[in-house]
């Protein structure tokens, strides 16, 4: 060997180590930060008829593709599963557990005391009244349900909008990264810190609905969803759109046209096409706004009509007519039963009993419509709206269950099965965020260890003194032939 080629390959050697070096700084430096995959040197010899040495073919980025992709499919899962959780949670606490106060249960318990202390003492004028604030807190308690079913209607439909905001920026910002990562790698440099970025945008937004990175030529990517759905392929991500309804109240729905699907690509999807994005939040806060909540809302409507129903029969007070309202109104007018829909947001307590609107509260004890007070001491109505509320029947609403209960029963069949759903909603959520911490463990055991890069560049500490002895004996020898010269 010339002693040409001992420089040329010390200098290859210390070139190497030097670039060793400074990937084991970067991994040291960046051991914390999402989305960075470790760094390791690719090495090759080179031909010896050019000069022998090592030769630095580029930089790999060690990362488990696998476990990336079912991470990314893992997040979609928690992000459906903690939003399902969320709302269930919110409905348990809407409806309570029979023991607060505010529960819909300890409502209707306090309206059926009322009655029964006010059928004890019907000339009692506090009694009676009593009988009014409870009804109309009952009726409040329904209105509050109904609004608070429908702002979580609204919250959903607002969170998809956004969603599909955060899901465009994204894909249009993958779109840019993989133009310059070709650009990058057309010109033999390093792409890899722009591909980390481009891992933390995806894995950014892979909670709105599972992704799937499909690499291409080049160092790009497309992506699709699970579902099918191109996201993006090409240069251009697809388009994606959804207008929001604002407000929305219990008579809208996507079978009225009164609220949306997504658009993709300038077209709205069907209901089979919306399979495309099923998983992620998109999909769980389409599933409140349009089946979830709805049911809740079926259910209160139909507990609403129940109480109406059994409190406007003639044989419980004969001063009504037959198909009027009763003590509860719909919005102070009868009842339509084909317009059973939001009814519990109408609710309310007529005025022909309350004072402070023009009303008579002896009309709590004779009777709604009744021409006179009658006999102070009659409680015969009293009793008989009170024998109508714990008197186990068939409800009149399609949406109950169908089978007989008192409304004290299905008072707590409702709230059994709000907290029934929340159990469900928070162990599904539970066992989606352990297997998402298992795939982030395996993932950050292919991370950097600082011990073993630690290893490394005292290895490359030791390669680089050896080239630079290499290169300094070298040197001396060319010194000692000059000097015999």
């Amino acid at each position: 060997m010339s002693i040409s080629s001992a420089i040329s390959n010390a200098v290859s050697g210390l070139t190497a180590a030097s670039r060793g070096t400074e990937l084991v700084s970067s991994n040291i430096a960046n051991a914390l930060t999402p989305g960075y995959a470790r760094r390791e040197l690719e090495l090759s010899s080179r031909p010896s008829e050019r000069g022998g040495g090592v030769n630095v073919a580029g930089v790999d980025r060690i990362l488990n593709a696998g476990l990336l992709a079912d991470s990314r499919l893992t997040q979609a899962d928690v992000g459906a599963s903690v939003t399902t959780s969320a709302f269930h949670v919110a409905m348990e606490q809407l409806f309570g557990t029979g023991q607060e106060a505010s529960s819909l249960g300890q409502m209707l318990t306090a309206f059926e005391s009322a009655l029964t202390s006010a059928a004890a003492r019907p000339d009692n004028e506090t009694q009676l009244g009593n009988v009014l604030t409870a009804a109309t807190g009952l009726a409040d308690k329904l209105n509050t349900m109904s609004d608070s079913i429908q702002a979580e209607r609204t919250a959903a439909d607002s969170a998809i909008s956004k969603d599909v905001a955060r899901l465009n920026a994204a894909l249009e910002q993958v779109a840019v990264l993989n133009k310059q990562i070709v650009s990058l790698s057309a010109q033999g440099k390093d792409a890899s810190s722009l591909v980390d970025t481009r891992q933390a945008v995806i894995d950014g937004i892979a909670d709105i609905v599972p992704v799937k990175e499909v690499p291409r030529e080049n160092g790009r990517i497309a992506l699709f969803t699970v579902g099918g759905a191109i996201l993006l392929d090409g240069t251009a991500p697809a388009s994606i759109s959804f207008e929001s309804a604002g407000n929305i109240t219990p008579q809208m729905s996507l079978a009225n046209g009164a609220l949306a699907r997504l658009t993709f690509n300038g077209k709205e999807l069907s209901a089979g096409q919306m399979d495309m994005f099923s998983g992620g939040t998109i999909s769980a806060n389409f599933a409140i706004r349009d089946e979830v909540a709805p049911e809740y809302q079926q259910q209160i409507d139909g507990f609403a009509r129940e109480i109406y129903d059994r409190l406007a029969d003639p044989a419980v007070d004969p001063s009504l007519n037959a198909g009027g309202p009763g003590i509860f109104t719909d919005a102070q007018g009868a009842l339509d039963p084909a317009d059973e829909t939001g009814f519990a947001g109408r609710i309310s307590v007529t005025t022909l009993i309350d004072p402070a609107a023009g009303g008579d509260l002896w009309r709590v004890r004779a009777g709604v419509s009744a021409a006179n007070s009658g006999d102070s001491g009659e409680s015969g109505l009293l009793g008989r709206q009170s024998s109508a509320l714990s008197t186990a029947r068939l409800p009149a609403s399609g949406n109950l269950t169908q089978q007989s209960r008192s409304l004290q029963s299905l008072a707590a069949h409702l709230s059994s099965f709000a907290s029934t759903n929340r159990i469900q909603a928070e162990a599904t959520a539970l066992q989606d965020s352990a297997h998402q911490n298992s795939l982030k463990t395996a993932l950050l055991a292919d991370g950097v260890d600082t011990d073993k890069e630690m290893e490394s560049l005292l290895a490359l500490e030791r390669a680089y003194s050896a080239n630079a002895k290499v290169f300094q004996t070298a040197n001396d020898m060319l010194d000692a032939i000059l000097r015999l010269t």
